[in-house]
């Protein structure tokens, strides 16, 4: 499959890594921090930051839910009231594109509706996300399709019948290039639920390039993923958790986004291809190898026995195999400790 262009920049098999950094509303409401999120995330080496396009009046209405879920970092809290919290206004959007660029990151964004799109393609975006409670929007995927730009999307809470069905609408309508994301759709969400495995199936099921949008904690899971052929690994991020904000808790601070990024790129180097026997940088390893030594003078005439030959390093005599064979044979002649053995000076 090819790989995907995203400003210039390859993404897929055989290039590093695509790292996202996620700001979603940990900007707090304020765009000196959301500047502060994307000078951060330049430091800590990754390619693109992200932001979501909304308000609150695009996303859903007042009253029409609240979450009821123990279980939930937002438990208790009014739909509507969220949103409220955790949009970035539109007037900040070139402002820190314009500033993402500066730092030679990748700006982009997640549309929640189609306002959204004519809006962010008033930006000239690179390429679009789709988040996976909104991967059944045909309208919003027809939209984003028809702009001709790469779709990175996840997969959350979706079948995989639903799925297909997206991606078909995606590229009926126009997208030629598609990036899948393996996403568990709970904040935060553990190795358990996450399920790598389903990365190889995705790629194989649809073949494009897929990545995971990965909202557990830490960096292992990501890592792990890469192993399993991710090439895009989006994670929210934040300057510190204990400043608060809707998405903090499950978010990576820099030390961590730092780590993400060479310890996937690190990953993704050591895949490299299918390798057996010597390879050109272990040569010089070899004389490690264990072989057959003289260990104690031999003379003419006298067995080689358990004694006065040993496996031991380094490996300049005869291979270890042959050590049954020689034991009870006779000296031809003589040998001093520290002889390695070889065919040669046996025969």
């Amino acid at each position: 499959m090819k790989n995907i262009q995203i400003a210039g920049r390859q993404v897929g098999g055989g290039e590093p890594p695509f790292i996202i950094a996620e700001m979603s509303g940990n900007h707090n409401q304020s765009i000196e921090r959301a500047m502060q999120i994307i000078t951060a995330a330049s430091n800590c080496g990754v390619h693109a930051i992200k932001l979501q396009t909304y308000t609150p009046d695009t996303m859903t209405i007042p009253g029409a839910l609240t979450i009821d879920d123990p279980g939930s970092i937002w438990n208790g809290r009014e739909l509507y009231d969220l949103y409220k919290e955790a949009y970035t206004p539109w007037e900040w959007h070139a402002e820190l594109f314009d500033f993402a660029k500066s730092l030679n990151l990748i700006p982009f964004s997640t549309p929640f509706d189609e306002t959204a799109v004519d809006f962010l393609e008033s930006l000239n975006v690179p390429c679009y996300k789709i988040a996976s409670f909104e991967n059944s929007d045909w309208p919003l995927l027809e939209k984003v399709a028809r702009t001709g730009k790469p779709v990175i999307m996840s997969s959350g809470a979706a079948t995989v019948s639903e799925i297909g069905e997206a991606v078909e609408i995606l590229k009926n309508a126009g997208c030629e290039e598609l990036i899948l994301l393996k996403c568990t759709s709970t904040y935060p969400a553990t190795p358990q639920n996450t399920n790598l495995l389903t990365i190889p199936h995705m790629r194989e099921l649809f073949n494009c390039p897929i990545g995971l949008s990965d909202h557990t904690m830490g960096i292992g899971v990501a890592v792990a993923s890469v192993a399993l052929g991710a090439c895009v690994i989006e994670k929210h991020f934040t300057l510190r958790r204990a400043d608060g904000g809707v998405d903090s808790a499950f978010s990576m601070e820099p030390g961590e986004m730092s780590l993400l990024v060479s310890e996937t790129e690190k990953a993704s180097q050591a895949m490299g291809v299918i390798q057996y026997g010597v390879q050109e940088s272990e040569k010089q390893s070899l004389a490690f190898k264990r072989s057959i030594y003289v260990v104690r003078d031999i003379a003419k005439g006298e067995a080689f026995n358990k004694v006065n030959i040993r496996v031991i390093r380094p490996g300049n005599g005869l291979a270890p195999k042959f050590y049954k064979s020689l034991i009870g044979k006779t000296a031809q002649k003589n040998y001093p400790a520290g002889t390695p053995l070889s065919w040669e000076n046996i025969l």
